[in-house]
């Protein structure tokens, strides 16, 4: 099961169980089959041992203890991650912060909280409803994904076009190195002397070593809140609404396009919330702010959309219409179930301006593979998400699933995007990083993980190719026989 010798093993699970505990630590064959994979099924691994700490501390000396016995590790929170980033590979220990879970503090006044990094994103703002404050990251995963998870991918959302990824409201935090040293990096203020080295570990896909403890902004909640849904007879219609929306300059807080075959699958599903079958597509449309500024809002959607083809434009009544609209947006990929036992789920982004012409590009691409395909994104900031639905275990279908998956990567960066806007590369796309990086890029990305890790045992095997760039995992691959190490 593991890369280490079975002696070494022994010793390590020996130690591990000292610091969390016998109930800690998880070792049988059993116990740590549900962490083979993350939401990514394509790809698994066993670890060695699942650790669950329940203070900060257990997580330095765990890091610590696979230093001392050469073990590679990685940190894990709910595992809804979609690119593999939290796959153990190389059998390496999952470090599991999902105990870690508690609001430490919170600052209304000066719009921050202190929070450890296994607590539920849509929690945190439950927490600090009551000051009138949210935390205004969300991905589709909210109700169940981790803070500590959100950082390491840099996590976005229906948000985004607003608010921003979650480097936009990441003050700072408390970090343990791969040698198991623990550091404070950036504080409540946003401000800090010297290298950014806040903004450079949120995204890095726990690559660079583990989050214990993070700072984030709070945000006022707004006045008042509109929801709109605008329904269009096919989805390059929709895409062609929210670039006149754009245009219009106004800001949007979500701008989300949903197709029909999704909608028939959230209907069919727990998830329904009345959305109209006979839909090509409907766009979501959320506006907040001053309670006086959005009745213009409205109506500037409405022409908007009404020009590109939409049959009708239908205002959420009240709360709960508005919580069911989101309910049925955020479930999408859940509701995926009803079509095949697995997904894959894609993540591209384009100029806003292309996406009607890749969104066709894409649909060919599933076509000619003779694959299920259903798009649902977030179509304000071009963060696409063509979902495939296959069977894994039919590995020619598999082949189709990952060939297809190459073409549509290939198509987003040809028309000027990037293969990832907030799922990360992962295992899922680090073959691809050279379609977007050249060999020096790569490089001084390299040399920053290097800095971070020699030894390559923090969360090994991700972000950086092994096929056509090695360098990462061996300098002289390629020819770059000076590389520090």
């Amino acid at each position: 099961m593991s890369d280490l010798d079975p002696r070494t093993r022994l010793q390590l699970l020996d130690e591990l169980r000292e610091i969390v505990g016998k109930d800690g630590c998880l070792s049988s064959a059993e116990d740590l089959l549900p962490y083979e994979c993350d939401g990514l099924t394509v790809h698994s691994g066993l670890p060695t041992a699942v650790v669950l700490p329940d203070e900060k501390g257990q997580i330095a000396r765990c890091v610590a203890a696979c230093k001392r016995h050469g073990a590679p590790f990685v940190a894990r929170g709910a595992g809804t991650g979609l690119s593999g980033g939290a796959t153990a590979v190389e059998s390496a220990v999952v470090i599991e912060c999902s105990r870690l879970n508690r609001v430490l503090e919170v600052h209304p006044e000066d719009r921050y909280a202190v929070v450890q990094p296994g607590l539920i994103n849509a929690e945190l703002s439950e927490a600090v409803k009551p000051y009138g404050l949210f935390y205004a990251p969300d991905p589709s995963s909210q109700a169940a994904c981790t803070i500590g998870g959100n950082v390491a991918e840099n996590s976005g959302g229906p948000h985004t076009l607003k608010y921003g990824t979650t480097t936009n409201h990441v003050l700072g935090f408390e970090f343990v190195t791969p040698d198991g040293e623990s550091l404070r990096l950036g504080g409540p203020t946003g401000f800090a002397e010297g290298y950014d080295l806040v903004g450079a570990i949120v995204g890095s896909e726990g690559t660079l070593g583990i989050v214990t403890e993070v700072t984030v902004r709070l945000t006022p909640l707004p006045e008042a809140v509109e929801t709109l849904l605008a329904v269009f007879p096919d989805v390059v219609s929709a895409c062609r609404s929210v670039g006149r929306i754009i245009q219009s300059g106004l800001v949007a807080a979500a701008l989300e396009i949903v197709d029909r075959r999704t909608i028939d699958a959230v209907e069919s599903s727990v998830y329904a919330a009345g959305l109209p079958r006979d839909a090509g597509a409907i766009l979501l449309v959320e506006l907040d702010g001053p309670a006086h500024a959005l009745p213009s809002q409205i109506e500037t959607i409405r022409e908007a959309t009404m020009a590109e083809g939409a049959t009708r434009v239908d205002r959420a009544r009240d709360d709960a219409e508005r919580d069911r609209f989101w309910r049925a947006r955020k479930g999408a990929f859940g509701a995926m179930g009803r079509l095949a036992p697995d997904l894959y789920v894609h993540d591209a982004v384009v100029p806003r301006t292309k996406l009607p012409e890749i969104l066709e590009k894409v649909c060919a691409i599933a076509d000619n593979h003779g694959l299920k395909l259903s798009n649902v994104f977030h179509a304000g900031d071009g963060n696409l998400h063509p979902n495939i639905s296959f069977d894994r275990r039919d590995p020619e279908e598999l082949r189709h699933v990952l060939e297809a998956g190459h073409e549509i990567l290939s198509v987003c960066v040809e028309a000027g995007g990037v293969i990832t806007g907030e799922h990360g590369v992962g295992l899922e796309k680090r073959e691809f990083l050279d379609l977007v990086f050249g060999p020096d890029d790569m490089e001084a990305m390299c040399r920053l993980r290097r800095s971070f890790d020699p030894d390559n045992r923090c969360n090994p095997g991700k972000v950086f190719p092994t096929t056509r760039f090695c360098m990462e995992a061996n300098p002289k691959a390629r020819g770059y026989d000076n590389v520090p190490l």
